[in-house]
């Protein structure tokens, strides 16, 4: 009786998160449509194709998983604080980038630290710096020791970098945090729900980015993978659907990290391999 109560218990968990994130991300989307801040314009970009886009869902994305995933059941203080901050900071900084770095052609970690040994700042330096401070302060927040804090804040910020670097298409980034992110349901404790706000989100805006009327941008893109790097933290160590424990701990992590580290040093061939899908 208490396994089933548990398991229906975690499985309200999941749908609720998921439903909630989905309906944050559709009411921000809805608002920021009808009022966009500082006209329309200075949120129409040309796509791929030479569409002219919104990025609207970015934004909204951002607020809707920063907003339910700081709420997710289970979580400590702490934990609250560390989701908000990671998923916030991802898009803020994000967003700093869609908007001040429109027409900038730079693209990558070498460039953007090439320009800033040259004495430039550039709005993608800002977003590299700014993201990893998040990610680390994050990691800092759900771990004890300085090593998982590490690793932890690796994990969350090379996340939010790895689903930046699939935004290269319609629907590729969503797609892949809906990938990413429906193993993850299976998950029990925290995890579970934690997984569940990205995927609902994404799937928010999933239809009106295939469709090129908006695209994720920089903001929603590393909000949404800064989600998911938090709910992988959390779930290292966390127990499976089946009750056995998912061992890893620090080993998971830092396989983890070493992973998205190696994506973010193949970044130009990740972003391809994207685009070709």
């Amino acid at each position: 009786m208490t396994v089933g109560r548990d398991i229906a218990v975690g499985i309200g968990g999941r749908s609720a998160a998921l439903l909630a994130a989905a309906g944050a991300t559709r009411a921000a989307y809805g608002a920021l449509r009808r009022w966009p801040p500082g006209g329309a314009a200075r949120w129409e970009r040309k796509n791929y194709a030479g569409r002219t886009v919104t990025l609207h869902a970015g934004p909204a994305a951002a607020l809707g998983t920063a907003l339910v995933a700081a709420g997710a059941p289970g979580l400590s203080a702490r934990a609250r604080g560390a989701a908000a901050l990671a998923v916030l900071a991802a898009g803020g900084c994000g967003g700093y980038d869609d908007l001040a770095g429109a027409g900038d052609p730079r693209r990558g970690f070498r460039a953007h630290l090439s320009a800033l040994r040259h004495g430039e700042v550039t709005s993608g330096a800002v977003k590299l710096f700014g993201i990893g401070a998040a990610g680390l302060a994050a990691g800092a927040l759900l771990k004890d020791r300085p090593a998982d804090k590490l690793l932890a804040g690796v994990v969350i910020a090379g996340s939010a970098h790895l689903v930046n670097l699939l935004d290269v298409r319609p629907g590729r980034a969503a797609g892949a945090v809906v990938a990413l992110a429906a193993p993850g349901l299976l998950r029990r404790g925290p995890a579970g729900p934690l997984f569940a706000v990205p995927l609902g989100a994404a799937a928010a805006v999933a239809g009106d980015d295939l469709g090129e009327r908006t695209m994720l941008g920089d903001a929603g893109a590393h909000a949404l993978g800064a989600a998911l790097g938090l709910a992988a933290v959390v779930g290292w160590g966390s127990p499976r659907s089946s009750g056995a424990e998912s061992g890893g701990g620090r080993a998971g992590l830092a396989v983890h990290a070493a992973a998205l580290v190696a994506a973010a040093a193949a970044g130009d061939r990740v972003s391809r391999l994207a685009g070709a899908l």
